[in-house]
């Protein structure tokens, strides 16, 4: 399964993008500020590098549950993909949605229930699932 996100809006505050799955759309993402090449990253204000990156399933400690995983991102650890609304609700990691306004998604628990399904039934399968960021 290939994840594909590509980002489109861009703030001060945010960055707002679209995810497919195998070339259809899926759903909206939050991330934090895409940096400029070079500049600093700022602790959990600092959106992923784009690459592609492998998604496995693995238990989050802090969300005491399981949770799709990205891996091997430069400079990060522990990247998911999880529900939240607002940049305030990730320190780097995907934030899932329906609807979107300025630096907002909605609906984001129904997107992630919907998304998580598809990677763990791939995953199950033994498919490998891989996430591309552009």
């Amino acid at each position: 399964m290939q994840l594909s996100l590509k980002r489109t809006t861009f703030t001060a505050e945010s960055t707002i993008g679209k995810l497919s799955i195998d070339g259809r759309y899926e759903c909206l993402v939050l991330e934090d500020v895409v940096r400029k090449a070079g500049a600093a990253k700022v602790y959990g204000k600092t959106a992923i590098p784009a690459g592609t990156y492998p998604v496995t399933i693995t238990y989050s400690n802090r969300f005491r549950r399981l949770m799709p995983l990205l891996g091997n991102v430069p400079g990060f650890a522990g990247i998911r993909i999880h529900s939240g609304n607002t940049a305030a609700d990730t320190e780097g990691c995907l934030l899932v949605g329906i609807t979107e306004s300025k630096d907002f998604v909605g609906n984001s628990r129904a997107a992630y229930a919907l998304l998580y399904a598809r990677i763990k039934e791939a995953l199950d399968a033994g498919e490998p699932v891989t996430i591309t960021v552009s």
